[in-house]
């Protein structure tokens, strides 16, 4: 039987706030302009975009991944996944408005509504923080201390990338 403190699943744990934290980095760095003008092509829109997809494509790897085996592992833990599921569908309808305007954004050459990006971006960052903090105390004391390593059969995390 396997350790209900092993370390793959710890390790699952680590990995989740370390993505968490890129992510809070890349929006940080998106909402100071930092991001596009390290890259020097002064795109708001580009880098926007690219987070964008970015954090929709770790919200899925959760989804599919991470919380879909957990809760093949922690039945009783269905309520708790339910409900970080039901905040990255809240979380993906404010990407889509961030979207929508960068996309504006980009097509007017960067003005304008690069504004309304930037406020867009202060609230995703309110929402993805308090969203995170939940998620790593719930799912990462759930990894760390009481799912067994057990035979996860496929990758159930994947990482950022932008």
């Amino acid at each position: 039987m396997a350790s209900r403190n092993g370390g793959r699943t710890v390790a699952l744990s680590r990995q989740l706030s370390l993505a968490h934290d890129e992510l809070r980095r890349l929006i940080n760095d998106l909402k100071s302009g930092a991001g596009h003008r390290r890259a020097g092509d002064g795109t708001l829109a580009t880098h926007c975009l690219a987070f964008c997809s970015a954090l929709e494509t770790h919200h899925r790897g959760e989804d599919d991944g991470l919380f879909a085996q957990l809760v093949r592992e922690r039945p009783e833990l269905a309520g708790t996944v339910a409900k970080l599921v039901e905040d990255h569908g809240l979380i993906s309808t404010i990407l889509t408005r961030v979207t929508e305007l960068a996309r504006q954004a980009a097509d007017a050459g960067g003005r304008g509504p690069e504004e309304a990006v930037r406020r867009e971006l202060d609230g995703l960052a309110a929402v993805m923080e308090s969203h995170f903090r939940y998620e790593e105390r719930v799912i990462g004391a759930a990894l760390d201390r009481t799912v067994p390593d057990g035979d996860w059969p496929e990758p159930v995390f994947r990482p950022v990338r932008t």
